[in-house]
């Protein structure tokens, strides 16, 4: 999969809306986007620029993509999954990538970021039920048990991360026993869990055209 290099801080900046894609370093002072919150290049600060409704539907796609840290090919297989579902399109797209591994770690305050999650994942640090899991999207499913491998327990970034959970908060669909650094999946998350200003409608037309 095409990964990408560039600073993630251009991507807020794109989106004009702060992703919290570099975990603490979001919530410093030291944030561009809080420094520089608009659009990158030389032409990012001009303004009154009309946007059709193709491209407002494709800025909100862009936007949960890589909030997600998702390739297309990864986006449209979610969504795809998401149509076959009975009940809501949109909201059944974010409760799908809501219930990625590396989102519910996130989540629960293992780590600082999606992108570190993902990492994190992969090198198998992470145990669901009792089995080691190295697959970032991996569906979690209601009483998942989520803990972190016995050998990887005193990593120092897990530890911060969880030192810091105060701050970011957990979701009420998940609960964290810090102390045991175990976090059990109690629901799955709903539409009104999901505080991240994003208009899920608007991607569901533009991938109905």
């Amino acid at each position: 999969m095409a990964r990408y290099t560039d600073s993630v801080c251009r991507i807020c900046r794109r989106e004009n809306l702060k992703l919290f894609l570099k975990g603490d370093r979001c919530y410093s002072d030291k944030c561009a986007f809080d420094r520089r919150s608009y659009p990158p290049g030389e032409h990012g600060q001009r303004r009154g620029r009309k946007t059709s409704d193709y491209g407002i539907q494709l800025r909100e796609k862009q936007k949960v993509k890589r909030m997600y840290g998702l390739s297309e090919k990864q986006f449209r297989l979610f969504f795809k999954r998401a149509d076959k579902q009975k009940g809501v399109t949109g909201t059944s797209l974010l409760v799908l990538l809501e219930r990625r591994l590396d989102n519910v770690i996130y989540r629960l305050g293992f780590v600082n970021s999606r992108t570190q999650g993902r990492h994190f994942v992969m090198h198998r640090h992470f145990l669901v039920n009792g089995k080691i899991v190295n697959i970032p999207s991996y569906l979690i499913n209601i009483g998942d048990v989520i803990e972190i491998e016995e050998k990887s327990s005193n990593i120092k970034a897990i530890g911060d991360s969880l030192d810091a959970v105060v701050r970011r908060g957990v979701p009420q669909w998940l609960d964290l026993e810090k102390e045991n650094k175990r976090g059990v999946v109690k629901n799955f998350p709903t539409r009104e869990d999901l505080t991240m200003p994003m208009q899920e409608q608007l991607i569901v037309e533009l991938y109905s055209k």
